[in-house]
């Protein structure tokens, strides 16, 4: 299995070499050079399965026999070990055909930890055998950092700095990453949005005198091994519900579109998804795109659901990708432009191609604490912000003739102010982080200056 760039100017790799890479250095995100398939009969052989067995078998068809299968599937178990419930990604239903995928059990109580804390012992075991070390730098709208601050803490062959805005994060998600006293973990604010971090992460790895004196990786959504990571629970979840008998639609909170892009792989690997409805907060890029055919940057809004407090959605370039049929040139022309301009015109057949699948749907802050309200009377869950904007997003699409599963991204104790405004009950931390608000914290605090920054990445990994 080989993987290419989307913008066609870098050489194609292995799975192994395109981890640690991260982004490709022509600037695009990787993605298989063609999709790997399962048949019917093998997705129905999933059901009653352990998540780490089919975890192991979804992944071991992008990693293509570079790691031994034994050992992948001996991963996986230890990954997923770590989760509070032993299926992993439960179902919980909240409707007539509707569920709520938890993704929460992790150790930082968000759905990056379904990816993170297996890509951290891929990390280990790629590394180790090449007696290499590397630098991680991540930025975070929220739970990403958390996730790989976790995953990551303590181990030999990685340090990892992890950039969020200042001010735009709750405070339990910003504690699960400047709690982390590791020697290898850097925590930084930084005076300024999600957007900012993500534009200073992406000009480090194009900037070739800072890769040439710290050998650098990136963790966030652009990294495929997350992506292949997420695609488990699309099948775990559809299987659970009658698939491939019948197919299965998805309501997807969503902000830099890699939880949404692993729906579209999943499918692209034969799983039957009838539709995927991305939903967003005001911070609406991607539904806008997707209705209008328009792709354009507006001003980040501060909402009660920060991790999709996104303006420019990195994963979108994958999809945009495939919908103009794997064009190198014209991807990179495209993107290279909302660069410049912050925006992009959809072509036609590539935006029909997209909305054959996606469907975009925005949810404001009011409608968003109702919900929360709403399912707690309805159902006696007790949901976050962003669960709710997946939740809200889903009663507005016309009824389908599937059952349909939200994907819940975090657990309501994450964000236990606006929960405690919207729905007037405290949500409680789980034990095992019950006592995060006591641990002394670490973090620096610098302005959106990606100099600067990239001088603190060298001096942390060079010491």
């Amino acid at each position: 299995m080989r993987y290419v760039s989307t913008r066609g100017q870098s050489p194609s790799v292995g799975f192994v070499d395109a981890v640690l890479a991260g982004l490709a250095p022509d600037g695009g995100l990787y993605v298989p050079e063609t999709w790997p398939t399962f048949s019917h009969d093998e997705i129905a052989a999933f059901a009653g399965k352990a998540y780490h067995q089919v975890a192991a078998a979804v992944l071991g068809r992008f990693v293509d026999g570079e790691i031994d299968q034994a050992l992948l599937t001996e991963m996986c178990a230890e990954a997923y070990g770590t989760f509070a419930h032993q299926a992993v990604v439960p179902l919980t239903q909240i409707g007539p055909d509707a569920f709520l995928a938890e993704l929460f059990h992790g150790p930082s109580l968000a759905f990056k930890d379904v990816a993170m804390q297996l890509l951290a012992r891929l990390y280990e075991h790629i590394l180790g055998g090449q007696k290499r070390h590397q630098t991680i730098i991540c930025a975070t709208s929220g739970d990403t950092g958390g996730a790989a601050v976790e995953a990551f803490r303590g181990r030999r062959n990685v340090k990892i700095i992890a950039l969020f805005p200042e001010g735009r994060i709750s405070e339990v998600q910003r504690r699960f990453m400047t709690t982390a006293l590791d020697d290898n973990v850097s925590c930084v604010s930084v005076a300024g949005t999600f957007d900012d971090c993500q534009a200073i992460v992406k000009g480090a790895f194009q900037d070739q005198a800072l890769r040439q004196a710290v050998d650098i990786s990136g963790v966030n959504s652009i990294n495929f091994a997350r992506i292949a990571a997420q695609v488990v629970y699309y099948f775990t979840s559809a299987v659970a519900l009658g698939a491939p008998l019948r197919p299965v639609a998805f309501s997807v909170p969503s902000g830099n579109f890699g939880d949404a892009f692993a729906g579209y792989v999943a499918g692209r690997m034969g799983l039957p998804i009838h539709k995927i409805i991305v939903a967003t907060n005001s911070n609406d890029i991607l539904a806008r795109a997707l209705q209008s055919g328009r792709y354009q940057r507006g001003q980040v809004a501060h909402t009660q659901s920060p991790a999709m407090d996104i303006q420019s959605a990195s994963n979108f370039e994958r999809l945009y990708f495939e919908a103009v049929e794997r064009n190198g040139v014209e991807t990179a022309r495209a993107f290279q432009a909302f660069a410049e301009t912050g925006a992009l015109d959809i072509p036609p057949k590539a935006l029909a191609t997209m909305r054959h699948l996606f469907e975009g749907v925005a949810i404001g802050e009011e409608e968003t604490s109702r919900t929360i309200l709403a399912t707690l009377n309805m159902t006696g869950e007790l949901i976050d912000p962003h669960t709710a904007v997946g939740v809200a997003a889903l009663r507005k699409v016309a009824a389908m003739p599937a059952p349909a599963v939200v994907l819940s991204t975090a657990h309501a104790a994450k964000f236990p102010d606006d929960v405690l405004a919207a729905a007037g009950v405290a949500p409680q931390l789980p034990l095992g982080a019950a006592d995060l608000a006591g641990k002394p914290e670490r973090f620096a605090q610098m302005a959106a200056d990606p100099q600067a920054i990239k001088d603190h990445v060298r001096a942390f990994a060079q010491s």
